[in-house]
């Protein structure tokens, strides 16, 4: 963890993404639940893993409205395992996209999907990876 007492997390959109109100509402209410917040806005899934790296977060949040969440998760976490964070960094994506896909979302990594989400559950489940990520 980034430090003892915050849990540091980097929020980001995959490219193309034009929708940001979610994204904004989330940093609010985690730097509300006394988180440090990165708010990287768009950026490919290498861009996204390597300031992770640069910046030794807790968390990597993907906000997603677009579309391609399965294919650029899947090259983000092929790309968190190539460089080590996989094991960890806890991965969490939320947004807008089928239900049918969580499970899929799940398998190839990420430790928590939200199609709709309160601040709590939001806060909890970023507590919880990261505890079991440590």
């Amino acid at each position: 963890m980034a430090s003892k007492d915050k849990i540091k997390v980097l929020l980001a959109q995959f490219p193309l993404e034009t929708h940001s109100r979610g994204i904004i509402t989330v940093a609010g209410m985690l730097r509300d639940a006394g988180m440090e917040v990165i708010l990287m806005g768009n950026a490919l899934p290498e861009q996204v893993v390597e300031t992770a790296i640069q910046e030794y977060v807790d968390v990597i949040g993907i906000s997603t409205y677009c579309g391609g969440e399965l294919a650029l998760g899947t090259e983000m976490m092929k790309i968190a395992e190539e460089k080590g964070i996989k094991d960890r960094t806890a991965f969490l994506i939320g947004g807008i996209f089928p239900p049918m896909y969580i499970p899929k979302l799940k398998a190839i990594g990420f430790d928590g999907t939200f199609l709709s989400a309160t601040q709590d559950e939001i806060v909890s489940c970023i507590k919880e990876s990261v505890a079991a990520k440590n």
